[in-house]
């Protein structure tokens, strides 16, 4: 059974795994990138992981054939490049992932942004197997997603598609937002923005557990502003769900695992603001990948756009 080099490249770490054509994971590495406050550049970071691991496969006789990289920021995949942030990653704009894996590891390499290999790796081998229509956005430090339309992940013209984090849902009268403009609905609905409203209340509810402990203690006040969240989420899935009708809504990131306090109100609120029909049949589900989303994903894309 052939295997493949899966690359996840966040803005703290860089997970890494051995991966099958089935999409099994055999093997896991996990490298921080920001460990010296970016002053390796990223990239070197991930170059000397990846070499480190593909040495390992191949002293073990698991010689892989390829190698497929999620990475964060506004991936060009047509030439593996990184085309732009909305964050404050030094060094990362401009980076040449594909080229640089390449040069190093001796394998054929692919490059694609990382919430798009996130869906990908959960319609194949996670919460989204068999569905063919499916959004699905990772909600934390900022808020990502990806699209699969008619069985194909949305890319656009050079792979930028799927920002959805910047739609602008409160636009001229939102919050400024790291992008530039006003109003993107990240700025309202990632994790980030529950824990900022939430630290003006108690300087406790410093991150989402705390605030989700807090609402599944009794505390109203954090109810309210979870529900308050919970429509700036549905907001703009709703828009979404009249672009691209999908079968099945997957959510991503640390909070998708609190079913009751958010999967199933979010599921309501989506369903009461879309069109009835757009509604009939429609999921909303947690992703089932976690850690491995990003680097199971990658290898799908690379059986996706290369010769196998």
């Amino acid at each position: 059974m052939k295997t493949y080099l899966g690359i996840d490249i966040g803005g703290t770490a860089v997970k890494l795994g051995l991966v099958t054509e089935t999409g099994e994971v055999l093997r896991r590495a996990e490298t921080s990138v920001s460990f010296d406050g970016y002053k390796t550049p990223i990239l070197d970071t991930v170059r000397k992981a990846a070499a480190e691991l593909l040495a390992q496969c191949r002293a073990d006789g698991q010689a892989p054939a390829g190698a497929g990289v999620s990475a964060t920021g506004q991936i060009d995949s047509s030439q593996g490049i990184v085309a732009g942030t909305c964050g404050s990653l030094p060094g990362w704009p401009g980076a040449p992932i594909r080229a640089a894996l390449e040069a190093d590891l001796g394998l054929p390499v692919t490059v694609a942004n990382d919430a798009n290999c996130m869906i990908l790796g959960e319609a194949w081998v996670g919460a989204a197997k068999g569905c063919s229509d499916v959004l699905g956005v990772t909600i934390g430090t900022g808020l990502g997603g990806g699209v699969i339309t008619g069985g194909r992940l949305l890319e656009g013209a050079r792979g930028l598609g799927g920002e959805l984090g910047h739609m602008r849902i409160h636009a001229g009268t939102g919050e400024p937002c790291t992008c530039g403009a006003v109003g993107c609905w990240e700025r309202h609905a990632s994790t980030s923005a529950l824990v900022r409203r939430a630290l003006q209340m108690d300087p406790a509810l410093d991150s989402g557990r705390a605030i989700f402990a807090a609402a599944r203690a009794g505390d109203a006040r954090v109810q309210k502003l979870l529900e308050d969240w919970i429509v700036e989420i549905a907001e703009g899935l709703a828009g979404l769900v009249h672009l691209f009708n999908p079968q099945l809504i997957l959510i991503g990131g640390g909070v998708s695992s609190q079913q009751e306090l958010l999967i199933d109100p979010l599921a309501r609120q989506v369903k009461a603001r879309v069109m009835p029909a757009f509604a009939q049949g429609l999921e909303v589900r947690p992703a089932a990948l976690a850690n491995d989303a990003g680097l199971v994903g990658a290898v799908r894309y690379f059986l996706d756009h290369t010769p196998n």
